[in-house]
């Protein structure tokens, strides 16, 4: 297939992996078709090296040294891919992969209980593994020509959006979707320094951060790496991931839990980027004691807090971080509430970012993203955008935001930051003050302060917005009760009785 028409082999190989399906689910078959893509990319690229070895005449094409000055995997014989080509159509294949992929682990140490070893399993028999080696076996991923196009990434990365959809994850468990990203990442610019992803899934924030860095003439060398992944199969996803694009991240030894095993304990980050699961249950009595939770404890029935004040211990003294979040932690009440007032006392709170319907596969309710900085430029004050309205929907689910708005929004931040030319406008921005947002609880909805047509804004969820009226109908019930008794006792003093 050419390289030129990239949109069109994604569509050919995901209708191709969809007739192959058969009876494995979604969950099995995504690992199922990434390792062998995996495989195919490895391959291509040891068997480019390799020859240009043999050209050279020296006898070196069997030195693994020769690859790994290159930064490539060395490829074992019985596991390139014109091997298991010869052998595709053997009632063994499955065993034969399986056999492949851990001759690469022992030769390439990086990849360690990394590769997908279950081809051979019960769950394969529907699966016409053949077929798949045969459709891939025309595609060049791992040449030098398509790395520079990126092939390999852009048809890893569709893979995993189409798996994300399929799948029915929550809230993108293991992929965010890419307008998504590049909107935290254009905001926060993460040129250089160390990038940490507390809740990594497969590695989408540090691929836009690379791409970022790609597209500025940066260099990507002065970019570190540093997450975690709770999901041992989303993990190895990730670590693939980084792998296909020559990057050498920190992900740990093994996948855990962020909370209770916290891999990178003494990490101090410039950049944090990050889309945790929204509203999670977590083991907060393991860790109650954490001096993570500077603010308080976050409830054991909601981690969203516990998640922002892990990721606030893992930023460096000028360190800045996107995230995002439900909208329900901008006005959540409670110990939540509290938590909240003390980040915003300590002027943390960067800019909130009100994000539209329908930008995840299978979750339809808005979300937020929070830029966190621990310098802040603009100190006392706190940027609101409403990007409610931004976006088109792609699909009757699915909406996605344009680069001219993913634009418009990080240019927002940027002039507000650097006070170069902002300006409030109406439905869209407000730069509030520390004082704009004690007067309104400590809650950090955009509808509450973004002037709308002249108003304030209606955004505000249902919810939100009874409880702060009950509460405000509350006070004036108390204030004029007070004033009612102030009155009669200054006429008793006067010797009048009511």
């Amino acid at each position: 297939m050419k390289l030129d028409n990239i949109s069109d082999m994604e569509n050919k190989l995901w209708d191709a992996a969809e007739r192959m399906r058969g009876a494995v689910s979604v969950a099995d078959y995504k690992f199922i078709v990434l390792g062998l893509i995996f495989l195919k990319y490895i391959s291509d690229s040891f068997t480019e090296r390799y020859k240009e070895l043999v050209e050279e005449g020296y006898g070196l094409e069997e030195e693994r040294d020769c690859y790994a000055e290159k930064n490539i995997f060395y490829v074992p014989q019985n596991a390139r891919w014109s091997y298991l080509v010869e052998h595709s159509k053997d009632s063994n294949i499955g065993e034969i992969i399986d056999e492949a992929l851990v001759l690469i682990e022992k030769e390439n140490k990086s990849l360690k209980n990394v590769l997908p070893k279950n081809y051979n399993s019960p769950t394969m028999r529907n699966v016409n593994l053949g077929e798949i080696i045969d459709l891939f076996t025309n595609i060049n991923v791992g040449t030098k020509d398509a790395i520079e196009k990126d092939v390999l990434g852009r048809i890893y990365e569709y893979f995993l959006s189409m798996f994300a959809k399929n799948e029915l994850q929550k809230g993108g468990e293991f992929y965010t979707p890419a307008c998504l990203v590049r909107t935290m990442v254009s905001m926060i610019e993460p040129y250089s320094g160390r990038v940490y992803d507390p809740a990594c899934g497969s590695g989408g924030m540090f691929i836009q951060s690379l791409k970022f860095v790609q597209e500025h003439q940066g260099n990507i060398d002065n970019i570190g790496i540093f997450g975690q992944e709770k999901n041992p199969t989303t993990w190895r996803l990730a670590k693939m991931n980084l792998a296909i694009r020559s990057l050498n991240g920190d992900l740990g030894a093994f996948a855990a839990d962020t909370f209770t095993e916290d891999l990178h304990k003494d990490l101090k980050a410039d950049f944090v980027l990050a889309n945790p699961p929204f509203n999670l249950d977590w083991d907060a009595d393991k860790v109650a004691n954490d001096p993570r939770w500077k603010f308080g404890l976050a409830p054991k029935t909601n981690a969203n807090y516990a998640w922002l004040q892990h990721m606030i211990s893992k930023l460096s003294q000028n360190g800045k971080m996107a995230c995002i979040l439900a909208n329900g932690s901008l006005a959540a009440s409670g110990q939540e509430a509290v938590i909240r007032k003390k980040m915003i006392e300590n002027d943390l709170v960067d800019c909130i970012l009100a994000m539209p319907t329908n930008l995840f596969y299978t979750v339809t309710v808005p979300c937020s993203i929070w830029i966190i900085n621990r310098n802040k430029k603009q100190k006392g004050h706190t940027l609101f955008i409403d990007a409610t309205k931004m976006g088109t929907m792609v699909t009757r689910s699915l909406r996605e935001l344009s680069e001219d708005e993913i634009k418009e929004i990080a240019d927002t931040y940027h002039a507000y930051q650097n006070d170069d030319g902002y300006e409030d406008k109406v439905d869209f921005c407000k730069k509030a003050s520390y004082e704009d947002i004690v007067t309104n609880d400590y809650a950090l909805t955009p509808g509450r302060y973004i002037e709308i047509g002249g108003g304030t804004g209606d955004d505000e969820p249902f919810e939100e917005k009874m409880e702060r009226l009950t509460k405000s109908l509350g006070q004036q019930f108390e204030k004029s009760k007070e004033l009612e008794d102030a009155i009669v006792n200054n006429l008793k003093a006067i010797g009048f009785e009511i």
